[in-house]
């Protein structure tokens, strides 16, 4: 079972052919990611009737959603969380990040954005304080904020729901080996956009969020969990797993070899390149 990390410049997993491991932050640096709305029906005056939050989206992607369908200014449903009555933990410090619970939320006639915020927090806590993820958190020597954290970087680094207890186990198993999680995910928070690629420059940024320079989990989530990634966080399969990648749709291989890792990596390159992309760094 390998117990040390290979040297940072050979190193790189994610889904798509990065090493892989946990970071967030306290403060998002804008976003550059499409947010669409996504309603059901219609209410009065034509205004959406429900508003659908999906599993990963982000708390910036979230605020833009309420604004278009409140048909608010931008950064009006952002403002508003200083009037919000959300029950966070302490340890969020105030950032809702990973609590706006993905679903779907009704929307009354005048709805206020901080009222709106505050249900999806309360929906989240409901989910996530009783059982079994706060038992399943307790198993496994953390807290709930701790795996909200961790089921945000599942929910993001998992091909599909299939993979997400491999990836978390992957997350635990660096955690507990004192590697550095080097999560694409985190870094592409930090910078506020998403990508298939993340440079060698990109994972030398001084952020918080940058889990291939901080050890350890992030300060905070980097989206909102759903529940098949809450899941799990708070219980993963058993299995040595320290490296995965997705090669091809459908086929991401979970490795606790380096060298093993290295040629899916180069697999997964060999795909990009017969298809015009650009290959892992």
């Amino acid at each position: 079972m390998q117990t040390n990390t290979p040297p940072r410049s050979t190193m790189r997993l994610t889904r798509r052919g990065r090493i892989v491991l946990v970071a967030t932050g306290a403060v998002l640096v804008g976003t550059a990611v499409a947010v669409p709305l996504l309603i059901l029906g219609h209410g009065e005056g034509g205004r959406p009737a429900t508003l659908v939050i999906p599993e990963g989206w982000r708390a910036s992607q979230v605020y833009a959603a309420v604004d278009k369908a409140l048909a608010l200014p931008p950064g009006s449903a952002k403002k508003s969380l200083a009037k919000a009555a959300t029950k966070l933990p302490d340890d969020a410090r105030g950032n809702p990040e990973g609590y706006l619970f993905p679903a779907t939320y009704p929307l009354p006639w005048k709805t206020k954005p901080e009222k709106l915020l505050a249900r999806m927090v309360d929906t989240a806590n409901e989910k996530f304080n009783g059982a079994p993820i706060a038992a399943g958190a307790q198993r496994n020597a953390m807290n709930v904020y701790q795996a909200v954290t961790i089921a945000s970087i599942v929910q993001a680094e998992a091909a599909d729901a299939s993979d997400m207890g491999k990836v978390a186990r992957v997350v635990f198993n660096r955690l507990e080996r004192g590697m550095p999680l080097q999560m694409d995910s985190t870094v592409n928070y930090a910078l506020g956009r998403t990508t298939l690629r993340t440079t060698e420059s990109d994972t030398r940024i001084d952020n918080p969020y940058n889990t291939y320079q901080r050890m350890g989990l992030p300060p905070t989530p980097i989206a909102n969990p759903g529940e098949e990634a809450m899941r799990a966080a708070v219980n993963p399969p058993p299995g040595d797993w320290l490296y995965f990648v997705t090669v091809r749709p459908g086929d991401t291989r979970f490795t606790a070899d380096y060298a093993e890792h290295q040629r899916n990596v180069a697999e997964f390159n060999a795909q990009r390149k017969s298809a015009g992309a650009p290959a892992a760094g």
